[in-house]
């Protein structure tokens, strides 16, 4: 048997698909143009017969085809909107005979009755700006849905990143006209099997491990199947295309969300469950739905509001969004007020009051969503509406939501009783249904809202690469300075887990935290603390431990919060210099209007008039503190450092935020709150920490065992792992006694390969040997993730590590097992690197590829000093390099001649340093003579985007000139100056007025136009005077490459 190939995984994968209903077709067997991506036949039979009944015609057909094929690839984003638009929710057909009725299309038959043409097509050549040549694409009635990348499961080199960047950059600068109908792409080696939007990162790719409902997830090889038989099932595939894949109305970046199957399986169960609560035949419980805090609850709540919008049974109900927080509201307001064509209703609104609700309710027999805080259900018990139609969901269900409770206050009056904000609510809305979201479930939330429907937890969340984990540092020990004071700490623990809510409870609990804040605000303790805090959070930073050295510090009250605040500044007042941005960093012109100049560090707390004047300045008002929070979110910004009290420990997502200090007695709920604010996913970041200064460590083990059914595995011990990391390096070193690894650690790079290699074979002499081998290494893996910042792991220790973790690295794709993600461990090195670099002062090197930047910004003097000042000469040259090649591809869109006089010149540069001789290495006139002339042929280029001028032409009638010229040199004639300049201008007119349709690229009637008009305008200018039929090709192909790349 041959090895498991790319064409094998091919060949599962079509025989997977077809036991799903998807027939086999091979490409070279549809008949076909070269460059068409339809099948043009099976759109047209399901067209023809899905509206047989309303007499579609051939033309009205055809006129269809033509409005998909006339949507331009070159703005891919925007044309893929449209088409998903009208895929989801169809489009309206105007008649040829205006007499018959408008028919309203849908590409897709969304019923029961499945009457669509499915097919799994491979080796489909499409023939774009090169011939490409993708792996399978699903088509259903004719549009390709869904494109599959595939990678060899057993070359270590061949990962699905690889996968990923062919479909994202290749695929889409060769062929775009295939992704205008994509739906999601699918990326495979066998092992890893993950689907996501083209538009998505890498990091946004996700397994779908669940077939159906809460049946148990799985990974490796059977992920496989359970992608294919869960999300690609007739039935889901076709519910994910009309209601689980979001693209705002409008977005800065290109954002479309195709859902998780956590959130697929969610909103789904949800939506079932309150179909059977509704009021007058349930008892308008919906359903409590628990996800783990981080894994995207708003947008399985906005699928689930398109679920109940689009459906006939509510009969276009109306939703009430209730938030128990302002700043969750403003972001879920934000989200859902931009999701009006996704939702399918323009009444989307955040409400300011609860007159204003009313107002909104009254006489409104259906639809409309409207956002509110539980706050605005005070004690008025009007009743709202009295509808059955009306579903209220509750985001963070688990606190002000389930208060139901009476209180009872005795006054000179008499008695006056008062209810919960729950219960007000409920009165007012007495026949709504009522949906829970929340990621910690405390007991009342069942009461209010029902059974948990559907769970979703840390651990899961973790596996599944959408949270990262959380990492525990103890350094309570550190800063509490008498034992007996730690005592006290955990005993208040213990009386405030028994205390209840009576008046005298409440008033011992007063009492409890007076004397915890005398502890912890004890001046030296907060002194100690602040020298601790700035020099761990300045050790994370120079280490590159923190992705954008953003932290949050969380106090046990104000006066605290501010005298920590004092101690710290004192020990660095240069943090509170007001700066845009950290030295070195680069901001675009449109970063630099976002990011306003601040301190490294502020407070977010709410200002009492009892503060003292200073502080009161300090901490500003509601909007200064908005303002606060914009720029804490900036990953740029120079606010680095948040100190808090309660503000911002819920709902408050920053997903570079990876490192919070907690110096504050968190109960319970709470507390899986606060930590679960640096278990958001970013790019470079594969951890979150909490830093401990109060001994929280069994409180949080309470917590989770409570909260998330165990989950407590998913927090470790630094000190636990390096143990582990220890013992198993000790197992390690035993099965590896009889092999020499001298050379890894010693040899040249081929050496160090080759004992790689001998050392796999080795750990794989005998299946328990590898069984051992794989098991340890996994282990061990685990541990150093978490104290792979530990100063007491030695360097011999860290390369043995990263030995066995390399061996196992080549085990493992020939062996089913959890793989490791390769794409995210280099992510790592990378940020070393990068790291390493920015000391020198070469963070551009990372800008280039930014393509917000201006030509301008390519030839600003300032950047080329910067430059000028790197100390590394190797480092140097490539950076000018790189920069040349962007300045030379700027020209090269416009003007074709140049583009390549310039590209050939660079060659030449570049061709000479690299043949230097070894004795040059070392001298510095080599590098700086290289620099120079790299830094004037830079200069260069920037002359050609003016060099016009002198002869009173734009930069686009010189591209026509200068190919005009090149001619005359080339086929050896002469032609007049002047007569030449009027002929570039008059072939970019004609260019201009020929080429105006935006698919003119696609259409040969165009082409075929465009050249007899160069041709005969060439002729009456009497160009060239010699019979040459290469001359109109040249002119021809310079005329393409003008339009192409020019920006409408």
């Amino acid at each position: 048997m041959g090895k498991f190939t790319e064409a094998k995984l091919e060949e599962a994968f079509v025989e997977v698909l077809a036991d799903e209903g998807y027939p086999h077709t091979l490409g070279s067997t549809l008949v076909r143009s070269e460059d068409e991506v339809l099948i043009e036949d099976d759109l047209r039979a399901f067209l023809k017969e899905r509206y047989k009944k309303e007499k579609i015609t051939d033309g009205e057909i055809d006129s269809i085809i033509m409005q998909l094929k006339t949507l331009n690839a070159y703005d891919l984003y925007e044309t893929n909107k449209t088409i998903m638009s009208m895929l989801r929710d169809g489009f309206e057909l105007i008649r040829e005979d205006r007499s018959q009725k408008d028919i309203w299309i849908y590409f897709i038959d969304y019923s029961n009755k499945n009457k669509n043409t499915y097919r799994f097509v491979n080796q489909l050549e499409i023939l774009g700006e090169q011939k490409r040549i993708p792996d399978g694409i699903i088509y259903i009635n004719g549009l390709p849905l869904v494109v599959f990348e595939f990678k060899s499961a057993i070359r270590e080199e061949a990962t699905i990143h690889d996968a990923y960047v062919q479909l994202t950059t290749r695929y889409k600068r060769d062929i775009p006209e295939l992704f205008k109908y994509n739906a999601f792409c699918v990326i495979s080696d066998g092992v890893n099997n993950k689907a996501g939007s083209f538009f998505a990162p890498y990091d946004f790719y996700y397994a779908w491990r669940r077939i159906a409902g809460l049946a148990k997830d799985v990974d490796g090889i059977d992920s496989m199947f359970t992608l294919v038989q869960g999300m690609l099932h007739h039935n889901r595939l076709r519910d994910v295309l009309e209601n689980f894949i979001y693209i705002p109305d409008s977005s800065k970046k290109e954002v479309k969300v195709v859902c998780r199957y956590p959130q697929y399986y969610a909103a789904r169960r949800l939506y079932d469950n309150i179909k059977k609560a509704q009021k007058p035949h349930g008892d308008g419980k919906g359903g409590t739905y628990f996800g783990a805090t981080g894994s995207g609850k708003s947008f399985t709540m906005l699928y689930l509001t398109r679920l109940l919008m689009k459906s006939t049974h509510f009969e276009n109900p109306t939703i009430v969004l209730i938030t128990d927080r302002t700043d969750l509201d403003d972001q879920l307001s934000e989200e859902f007020t931009n999701a009006k064509n996704y939702i399918g209703d323009n009444g989307i609104l955040s409400v300011e009051s609860r007159a204003h609700l009313r107002e909104l309710l009254q006489g409104r027999e259906s639809g409309g969503v409207f956002l509110t805080t539980i706050h605005k259900f005070t004690e008025d018990i009007k009743l709202l509406s009295d509808r059955t139609n009306i579903i209220c969901i509750s985001d963070e269900a688990h606190r002000s939501q389930t208060n139901l409770d009476q209180k009872v206050k005795v006054t000179s009056k008499g008695v006056k009783k008062t209810y919960g904000f729950a219960k007000y609510l409920h009165d007012s809305l007495p026949n709504a249904t009522f949906v829970g979201f929340t990621g910690t479930p405390v007991d009342a939330t069942l009461d209010v809202f029902g059974k948990v429907i559907d769970a979703y937890t840390m651990t899961e969340s973790v596996r599944d690469e959408i949270t990262v984990r959380i990492v525990y540092e103890g350094r309570a020990a550190k800063v509490i300075l008498k034992n007996e004071e730690l005592k006290k700490i955990e005993k208040y623990y213990e009386e405030a887990e028994q205390l209840g809510a009576n008046e005298y409870q409440i008033e011992e609990s007063k009492k409890a935290t007076a004397n915890m804040n005398a502890i912890l605000g004890d001046p030296d303790r907060l002194r100690v603390l602040a020298e601790d805090f700035v020099r761990h959070y300045e050790n994370r930073v120079s280490e590159g431990s923190t992705v954008k050295g953003k932290a949050m510090f969380v106090c046990s009250s104000r006066e605290i919060a501010y005298a920590f605040y004092k101690n710290v500044v004192a020990l660095r007042p240069h943090w509170l210099d007001i700066k845009e941005a950290d030295e070195g960093v680069q901001l675009s012109e449109n970063e630099k209007k976002e990011i306003k100049p601040i301190e490294k560090i502020k407070m977010i707390m709410t200002r009492s008039d009892d503060d003292p004047k200073e502080l009161h300045t300090l901490l500003g008002d509601k909007k200064y503190r908005k303002e606060l929070d914009r720029q804490f979110k900036n990953e740029k910004s120079n606010f680095k450092i948040a100190i808090v009290v309660d503000m911002w420990l819920t709902g408050f997502d920053v997903p570079f935020l990876d490192t919070i200090y907690i110096d504050k007695p968190i109960q319970q709920h709470n507390l899986i709150q606060t930590i679960s604010r640096v278990n958001r996913k970013f790019e470079g970041k594969n951890k979150g920490l909490v830093v401990d200064y109060i001994g929280i460590k069994k409180q949080m083990n309470l917590a989770l065992a409570k909260y998330n059914k165990g989950d407590d595995e998913n927090f470790e011990d630094i000190a636990e792992s390096l143990i582990i990391v220890r013992n198993h390096l000790d197992l390690l070193a035993k099965i590896f006694h009889k092999f020499d690894s001298s050379k890894y650690f010693h040899g040249s790079a081929l050496e160090q390969l080759n004992t790689l290699n001998m050392a796999a074979e080795f750990a794989q002499q005998t299946k328990e040997i590898e069984t051992r081998f794989m098991g340890f290494v996994k282990r061990l893996k685990a541990a150093y993730d978490i104290c792979a910042g530990s100063e007491q792991i030695t360097q011999i220790e860290r390369d043995y590590i990263h030995f066995y973790l390399a061996v196992r690295s080549i085990v493992f794709k020939l062996t089913k097992g959890n793989a490791p993600d390769t794409e995210q461990m280099n992510a790592k090195v990378r940020e070393m690197i990068k790291d390493a670099l920015q000391s020198d002062g070469v963070e551009e090197i990372f800008k280039l590829g930014d393509e917000a930047e201006s030509e301008q910004d390519i030839f600003d003097e300032d950047y080329l000093a910067k430059i000028d000042k790197i100390k590394l000469p190797n480092t140097k040259i490539k950076l000018l390099q790189q920069l040349l090649a962007k300045a030379i591809g700027e020209i090269k869109k416009v003007n074709k001649v140049k583009g390549i006089d310039f590209s050939k010149k660079m060659q030449t540069l570049v061709e000479k340093y690299n043949e230097r001789k070894e004795d040059d290495v070392l001298r510095s006139e080599v590098y700086e003579e290289m620099a120079e002339q790299l830094t004037n042929l830079i200069w260069e280029v920037q002359k050609e985007f003016n060099a016009g001028d002198e002869l009173g032409i734009d930069f686009e009638e010189k591209a026509f000139y200068d190919i005009l010229m090149q001619l005359c040199v080339k086929y050896d004639f002469r032609y007049p100056e002047d007569k030449l300049i009027e002929l570039a201008k008059a072939t970019k007119e004609l260019v201009d007025e020929q080429t105006r349709f935006p698919d003119w690229n696609n259409r040969q009637d165009i082409k075929d136009s465009l050249k007899v008009g160069i041709i005969i305008l060439l002729d009456e200018y009497g160009y060239p005077p010699v019979e040459r039929d290469e001359v109109y090709e040249d002119i021809f192909e310079q005329a393409e490459n003008f339009k192409k790349n020019k920006k409408v």
